[in-house]
C-alpha cells in the first residue's frame, strides 16, 4: 500500500489513473452533515492499493479534477454506507456522483447470515484481514501533514479493500439472483441523500 497526501485537489495526472473503479471514503468532523459538521478528508484508491489522502481546501471545495472522476459515469464509485459520503462529497464539492457501488446495502441485501454488516467485518471475511477502526474518532480537520501515521493508515483501510470486497459481495448477489433489487437501492440513493439534506433523517417508510 502506497499512501500520498495531496492538498486541496488531485494533479490530472493522478486523474488519469483511473480508468475502470474507484474506492472512495471521506473523514469528517462529525456525523451531522451538513448543517454542523464539515468534510475534512477524501480518500480515494485505485484497483492497485494506490491510495490518495486529499485535505480539500476549507474555504471553497473546489477540486475540478476530482469531481471530473466522480461525475465520469464510466468510472465505478465503490464505498461502503456511500449515503454519508455522497451527501458529503456532493454538498461540498458541488458535483453529482455517478455509478455507483454501495458494499454496505450489498452486505444487507445478500449476507443475510448475519446482521454484521460493518467494513471491518467485510474486511474480516472476505480479505482475512483485521483492521484497527480505534483512529476513527480523531481530529481530522487538522493540516494533513500533522495527521499520524496511525491515523494515516486508518484512512487508507477504509478503502483499500473495498474492490476485493466489491467483486465478492457481487458475485454473491448475481448468485443469488439479488443484483436488480440491489441496483434499485442505489437508484433510490438519491433521494435517500436528499432527504438527509432537507432533515429527514428518520425512515419514513415505518409506520
Amino acid at each position: 500500500m502506497k499512501i500520498t497526501k495531496i492538498k486541496e485537489d488531485i494533479t490530472p495526472a493522478i486523474a488519469n489513473l483511473f480508468k475502470n473503479s474507484i474506492a472512495i471514503d471521506t473523514e469528517a468532523t462529525g456525523l451531522q452533515i451538513p448543517e454542523r459538521d464539515k468534510l475534512s478528508l477524501i480518500q480515494i484508491c485505485d484497483e492497485n492499493k494506490n491510495v490518495f489522502i486529499i485535505q480539500p481546501n476549507k474555504k471553497n471545495y473546489k477540486a475540478p479534477n476530482l469531481v471530473s472522476i466522480l461525475e465520469n459515469d464510466k468510472i465505478l464509485k465503490i464505498g461502503h454506507f456511500l449515503r454519508f459520503d455522497k451527501n458529503a462529497l456532493e454538498f461540498f464539492l458541488k458535483c453529482k456522483i455517478k455509478n455507483i457501488f454501495d458494499t454496505k446495502i450489498a452486505s444487507k441485501i445478500v449476507r443475510t447470515y448475519t446482521d454484521a454488516h460493518g467494513l471491518k467485518n467485510l474486511v474480516q471475511e472476505f480479505c482475512n484481514k483485521t483492521i484497527d477502526k480505534r483512529q476513527g474518532s480523531s481530529d481530522w480537520n487538522k493540516d494533513i501533514n500533522e495527521l499520524s501515521d496511525k491515523q494515516l493508515e486508518y484512512a487508507a483501510n477504509d478503502v483499500i479493500y473495498l474492490h476485493k470486497i466489491k467483486d465478492e459481495l457481487e458475485n454473491m448477489l448475481k448468485r443469488e439472483n439479488r443484483f436488480d433489487i440491489f441496483e434499485k437501492c442505489l437508484s433510490f440513493l438519491d433521494t435517500r441523500v436528499e432527504l438527509d439534506q432537507k432533515g429527514f433523517k428518520e425512515d419514513i417508510f415505518e409506520h
